[in-house]
């Protein structure tokens, strides 16, 4: 990993995240990212990274904006940096966190995109369930939608995570947190099927676990995955762009919310650290009962 200007504490900061918080890889890269970036414009701008002052980091997060930075992007960026500093002031490296002087402007967060009910149920009735390929297809879908799983999640499972007669199913989410999801009697029988009639296509050695796999006998990959279900989109008649592995999870979040579900439950199925970002489905729903409100009540329009 290249090294950067800020005395060697940043690496300390990738280890702590690493070791002590068990964020992933893909995020210790993209923290790292920022954290060179930033320290090669405190350099440029002839700033001193640890005595930062909040107008230095407006002036920073304005010329990331000038680079064609994202809302979204500066706002992983400035978390990275947010990290990075708690980090230092703890470790009693640094008196003042910067980030703490900094009153980021607000930032409308864009709804998540999701399926009606009857787009899922086209989708999953897409597999040609009379040969092993489509028992596992419908399988994937069925515990994706079913259970609101990550991508990786779904690719990942193993024989043994799939508890049929509790009706759960386990995961390994971001941070390899273990938790436990219900799962559904559609869900819960075609992965018995599949198992049962389809597997032993895929699985060349005895010994592998993991349930889903390909022609050769492993374990498949997110962007297969992502691609096999844009495929039976168009196939169901949606069109390619509204869907995504992702959005088959904002769906089951989303559908659950509209069935009166409680928040916290469904924080804990998807996994999430903080409810706030589970309540970002809350204002889906508003939006949904807003739309009907304006559409059918005979006090909506003058």
């Amino acid at each position: 990993m290249e090294r950067v200007r800020l005395g060697g504490w940043e690496l300390d900061y990738l280890e702590y995240l690493r070791v002590e918080l068990g964020r992933s890889d893909r995020t210790i890269r993209s923290y790292s990212a920022d954290l060179r970036q930033f320290d090669t414009w405190c350099a440029d701008a002839n700033v001193n990274p640890l005595d930062l002052r909040a107008s230095d980091l407006r002036s920073w997060l304005g010329w990331l904006e000038q680079q064609g930075c994202s809302g979204r992007t500066r706002a992983r960026k400035l978390s990275a940096l947010r990290g990075f500093y708690r980090r230092l002031v703890a470790s009693g490296r640094v008196e003042v966190d910067p980030t703490e002087l900094l009153k980021a402007r607000e930032r409308t967060r864009p709804l998540p995109k999701t399926l009606s009910w009857d787009e899922v149920e086209r989708i999953l009735a897409q597999p040609n369930v009379e040969g092993p390929s489509g028992l596992r297809d419908r399988a994937m879908l069925e515990v994706a939608y079913g259970c609101g799983l990550r991508v990786s999640e779904v690719i990942s499972l193993q024989l043994g995570d799939i508890d049929e007669e509790e009706g759960f199913v386990r995961c390994f989410g971001k941070g390899s947190k273990e938790r436990l999801v219900p799962i559904g009697d559609e869900a819960a029988h075609w992965i018995t099927r599949y198992v049962e009639r389809g597997r032993d296509a895929f699985a060349l050695d005895s010994t592998e676990q993991t349930i889903f796999l390909g022609r050769r006998g492993r374990p498949l990959t997110r962007q297969w995955f992502a691609k096999l279900l844009k495929r039976y989109a168009t196939d169901a008649g949606i069109p390619r762009s509204r869907v995504s592995p992702h959005v088959l999870r904002h769906s089951f979040a989303t559908h659950l919310l509209e069935a009166d579900a409680d928040l916290r439950a469904v924080q804990a199925m998807l996994g999430h650290s903080r409810i706030a970002t589970t309540e970002v489905y809350t204002h889906v729903d508003r939006a949904r009962l807003k739309l009907v409100y304006e559409r059918h009540h005979p006090r909506a329009h003058s």
